[in-house]
């Protein structure tokens, strides 16, 4: 008798044409980043602010969180380390983090918002910082560049 209500319910699931397979949530941020330039705006000066020779920052992401790190690759000198992770949300190029955890304590619990693109393997965020808190004022502009990391 149940064999009878299988193989009704099939052929109507067949014949509908469409699976029964919930849409994608994965966020096209997924994967690792380096980033390859970066410009601090401040009122009208325009700062180079790109990793300098022996340093590099990587971005990595998953559905609903991020976390970054700079570090300088020279090991003849003394590490350096910059790090920091938290939530966004990505609705269309409207991009906004929830800066968590980082090494620059100051900087935790604010929210960034950014416009956000993404062409192929390439990936630009551009928008204010602002942070006012304890011994730290920053309001600048900021325009990064990232390559997506191939495996």
């Amino acid at each position: 008798m149940k064999h009878n209500l299988i193989i009704p319910a099939a052929l109507v699931a067949l014949a509908s044409g469409k699976p029964n397979v919930p849409a994608s949530t994965e966020s096209p941020l997924n994967g690792s980043w380096r980033l390859v330039s970066s410009k601090s705006i401040v009122k009208k000066d325009t700062t180079d602010t790109s990793p300098k020779k022996g340093l590099e920052t990587i971005k990595l992401y998953n559905d609903d969180h991020f976390a970054f790190f700079t570090h300088n690759t020279d090991k003849s000198v003394p590490a350096a380390y910059d790090s920091g992770a938290g939530t966004y949300t990505l609705n269309g190029e409207n991009y906004t983090e929830h800066l968590k955890y980082c090494s620059e304590r100051e900087w935790e619990n604010h929210d960034f918002n950014f416009t956000l693109t993404v062409k192929g393997d390439t990936m630009q965020q551009r928008g204010v910082e602002k942070v006012d808190s304890g011994s730290v004022h920053i309001d600048h502009i900021i325009i990064e560049t990232y390559a997506r990391i191939k495996q």
